[in-house]
């Protein structure tokens, strides 16, 4: 009798203790889970906010020559207000000189006024103008090419008598550049000038200089809506500036062909 209670017991404690040691396996499996879990949440951080991943339509702009306008005009303003050389007048030569944003050396050397090497001990890079493979400047942004265009221009002597015309005398100055020997071009002025007035940047003149601008400005006068024509304006052009058509435009001002005369008066829309 006694043996068979040893054996109960014997097998009452080897039940117990297997019991126990599935207890500790199923820990081990919940332990095993929750790191699973959790290795998701390492990656979270990581997540970016949706609305910064979605795509944005780059705003479109009439020509190359709006859009260069519109990137970089803001730049040219704080040179003017550095170095009191016209933002038109810096506009324009950019514009002229790299294509609007364009030519070769603005694309691949960000170079958009042709400064030449002249002892340059940066980046260079060479391309044909005057002569076979001149060397030329080389700039990692934009931004240092009209910084170092306005130190060229205030660093010379030839270019001093620039700076005693008045700021927005940007006629002076185109002539003036051209007088000093900064372009070979017998045109060069003529060529600012235009660009300046088709595309009004004298305007940026007078937005440092804080007052509005007079010049060629659209009136309204008798009821109608006029644009004074300016060099480089077509009807096409004008159509597109002020949403309307060239036939519209023909038809308020009795025309029977397309041609302008600078200076003329045209009426836009009539009330």
């Amino acid at each position: 009798m006694r043996k068979l209670l040893a054996v109960l017991l014997l097998c009452s404690i080897a039940l117990s203790c297997g019991s126990k040691k599935k207890i500790v396996t199923k820990k081990k499996r919940n332990t095993t889970r929750t790191e699973q879990v959790s290795r998701p949440t390492e990656k979270e951080p990581a997540v970016v906010n949706p609305s910064e991943n979605e795509d944005i339509s780059p705003k479109t702009y009439a020509s190359p020559t709006d859009a260069y306008i519109a990137t970089y005009s803001g730049i040219a303003m704080e040179e003017m207000r550095k170095y009191k050389i016209p933002a038109s007048i810096t506009l324009a030569q950019g514009i002229l000189e790299s294509a609007s944003g364009k030519g070769r050396l603005a694309v691949e050397a960000n170079n958009h006024f042709g400064i030449k090497c002249h002892g340059w001990t940066g980046a260079k890079i060479y391309h044909d103008d005057d002569a076979s493979q001149e060397c030329f400047r080389k700039y990692n942004h934009a931004n240092s090419s009209f910084e170092d265009h306005s130190t060229f221009l205030t660093s010379r002597s030839r270019y001093s008598k620039l700076f005693q015309l008045k700021i927005d005398d940007y006629k002076g100055w185109a002539k003036g550049l051209r007088a000093a020997g900064y372009a070979t071009d017998r045109k060069y002025p003529e060529k600012l000038i235009s660009l300046i007035e088709r595309y009004q940047l004298y305007r940026y003149d007078e937005e440092v200089l804080g007052r509005p601008s007079n010049k060629y400005d659209d009136v309204v006068e008798e009821g109608h809506l006029t644009h004074q024509v300016v060099k480089g304006d077509t009807l096409y052009s004008l159509s597109r500036k002020y949403n309307t058509t060239v036939e519209t435009l023909k038809r308020l001002n009795n025309m029977s062909n397309n041609d302008l005369a600078i200076g003329q008066v045209l009426i836009i829309k009539s009330e």
